[in-house]
């Protein structure tokens, strides 16, 4: 394996490429769901409001491209196929987790500052 000279600040540092994955939203929000349990395609499809099947697919085989999650079929008609974190998505799942609810609680907070920026900047 190669030996990377990884800063963030340079162009060039390989973990941008993880960046642009990882701070996708769906990633962030498939990385919490699946923090506790394994949790099976449609499960997932169903609960993260909002993707689209085709979305749901692509972020799950990069983030097991990534190392972060895993993906097990089972041979069912149809195919059953569960998803799980790995120890190593774990250790951004704490850090996704505290995001993603950090967003949650100051939600209106955040809207209130946007309306008060758009009303004080409209043009007139």
């Amino acid at each position: 394996m190669p030996d990377y000279n990884y800063n963030v600040y340079a162009s060039a540092c390989p973990s941008r490429i993880m960046f642009d994955s990882i701070s996708n939203k769906w990633t962030m929000f498939i990385l919490d769901r699946l923090r506790d349990q394994p949790v099976r395609f449609n499960q997932l499809l169903r609960e993260i409001e909002g993707i689209s099947q085709k979305m749901l697919s692509q972020t799950l085989k990069t983030l097991e491209r990534d190392g972060l999650i895993t993906r097990t079929a089972f041979p069912t008609v149809p195919v059953t196929v569960e998803y799980a974190i790995t120890p190593l998505g774990q250790t951004l799942s704490s850090t996704v987790h505290v995001l993603i609810h950090w967003a949650e609680h100051n939600g209106d907070e955040i809207l209130a500052a946007r309306a008060a920026y758009d009303a004080k900047n409209k043009q007139v």
